[in-house]
Order: structure tokens, then C-alpha cells, then sequence
């Protein structure tokens, strides 16, 4: 298992950090985030879309469960926010599996709500704020 820990002082550092971890683990699609409220997850995500090429824009789908974006070169890129599911069961019936199984890149927030769901091959990334407002930033995958 490879993990990496950076501690992030600025938003900016998000960007190269995104796109090390792509590279870091450049044969898988599904990645997902741990964080608290205003941790920075979809900041995060954006990061990721943008090193990606999405040219729509990214925002935390809290409401509409899923948004999809579109990639030039990876094709669907697909972001979840499962904040507001009540049971596991709820991403069934949105389709949860057909989004996994797909290929694409997956982005998932809040993850913990379905942690059932979670195929083995994912990249676990968790965002802490420190006492100082630094974020530290774990990634590894299972």
C-alpha cells in the first residue's frame, strides 16, 4: 500500500498536488474523500477536474447526489457527494455500481456513508485542518 501525507498551506499547492497523485496512482479511477465539513473536499476535487481537462464547471453536487462533467481525453468524469444519503442502500437506486464499474474517474465525497459499497480498488484521500488552518492531506489506496 503507498501512502502519502503533505501538509498544504496555501490552495494553490492543491493543483501540483492533485496532479502528483494522478500520477502516483495513474491506473486507478475511483478516489475518495474524507474530510469534515468545509475541509476542502470539492476544493480538492476541482484540482483533480482541472488536471483532468474539465472545462464545465465543478461544483459539490450536495443536492444533486452526482454531476457529471466531461473530460476532452478521459471522457465522463463523474463527482459524488453522499452527504445526504440516509441508508447504503439509497446509491442503488442512483446507480451507484454503473458509475464504478464504468472506468472513468469517479470522485466521491463523504464516502463513509456508503462505505459498504466501496469496491476494494479505490484511492482513500483524507483532509484534516490543523490548528494553524494548514491542511493535511493523506492518500493511499486500499
Amino acid at each position: 500500500m503507498e501512502k502519502h501525507v503533505v501538509h498544504i498551506y496555501d490552495e494553490e499547492e492543491l493543483l501540483p498536488l492533485a496532479e502528483d497523485l494522478l500520477k502516483m496512482f495513474s491506473e486507478k479511477r475511483i478516489f475518495v474523500f474524507y474530510g469534515n465539513l468545509g475541509a476542502g473536499k470539492t476544493t480538492f476535487i476541482k484540482r483533480f477536474c482541472d488536471i483532468l481537462g474539465v472545462q464545465d464547471t465543478v461544483q459539490s453536487p450536495t443536492f444533486a447526489i452526482i454531476n457529471e462533467y466531461n473530460s476532452p481525453k478521459y471522457g465522463p468524469v463523474y463527482h459524488m457527494d453522499f452527504y445526504r444519503i440516509e441508508k447504503p442502500e439509497e446509491a442503488f437506486d442512483i446507480g451507484l455500481e454503473e458509475y464504478l464499474d464504468s472506468g472513468n474517474y469517479c470522485f466521491i465525497e463523504w464516502p463513509e456513508k456508503i462505505e459498504s459499497l466501496m469496491p476494494a480498488d479505490i484511492v482513500n484521500i483524507r483532509i484534516r485542518v490543523d490548528t494553524g488552518q494548514a491542511r493535511i492531506i493523506e492518500a493511499d489506496n486500499r
